[in-house]
């Protein structure tokens, strides 16, 4: 499984512009929408919670995330009407794209997915063509920083943890998603820092290519990813350490 991180490191890397992080912001207020649906309460809507986490960590304002949590909980006039939807496809070279949305219009959405595919010479997919290649999984990474290993892994695995990687620096831990949250809180209650935590989809095997065609696939994901409507992009891409080192220059 190691390597998922790969794609965190490189979006720590890059810089945040106002423009990309208004984007951001843009991307989460749907995402608690979408989350707010299930309940306002975060105490008892643990999905809401993941996302207030990742909201804050991303340092949108308060006032930003309440608004959105009122909108999708149908408090206020200015509610809007979202859904969730998951497309497949394939980049260039046969590697699997997950593509999850929020979208208020799924005609402009699949529109624009499929002209951006299309174009970096890949195809969408039928459903179930890619979901099959892919895991469900709670994932939490930690900074190793003065962490020691043994015990980080010993903490992971006593509170249910499937596999604790340990690669430059950051150990990235895998649960079961029944049992991600009692994982998560253990390393809580331990006061141990969590950079990461999330519900996410993790490729069964990667694809391995050339840095050259590692990097344009990256980019087409990266496009992707840009769309408004895009909420998160999955691919079963393994990123070589020369491919990270071209991008990192």
């Amino acid at each position: 499984m190691s390597g998922h991180s790969k794609w965190a490191t490189i979006k720590r890397k890059k810089s945040a512009t106002d423009a990309k992080r208004g984007k951001i912001f843009t991307k989460l207020a749907r995402e608690l929408q979408i989350a707010a649906r299930y309940g306002a309460d975060p105490d008892s809507n643990f999905r809401l919670r993941l996302v207030i986490d990742k909201a804050k960590a991303e340092n949108m304002p308060k006032e930003n995330i309440e608004r959105a949590i009122r909108r999708g909980a149908g408090i206020g006039e200015d509610a809007e009407q979202l859904e969730e939807i998951t497309y497949e496809a394939y980049a260039p070279n046969g590697v699997a794209l997950l593509i999850q949305v929020v979208t208020d219009n799924r005609n402009r959405t699949v529109s624009e997915i499929r002209r951006m595919v299309t174009r970096a010479g890949g195809s969408m997919g039928e459903s179930g063509s890619v979901a099959w290649l892919f895991d469900s999984k709670g994932y939490i990474t930690l900074s190793m920083n003065n962490l020691d290993e043994d015990k980080v892994f010993e903490l992971a695995l006593e509170a249910g943890a499937e596999d604790v990687v340990f690669t430059d620096g950051i150990a990235e831990i895998y649960t079961a998603p029944a049992d991600f949250e009692t994982v998560r809180k253990a390393f809580e209650d331990a006061h141990i820092e969590i950079e990461t935590a999330e519900l996410a989809m993790i490729p069964k095997t990667y694809v391995s290519l050339d840095p050259a065609e590692t990097l344009k696939v990256m980019n087409l994901i990266e496009a992707l990813e840009d769309l408004d409507d895009v909420a998160k992009v999955y691919s079963n891409l393994h990123i070589s350490d020369e491919a990270l080192a071209q991008v990192e220059a």
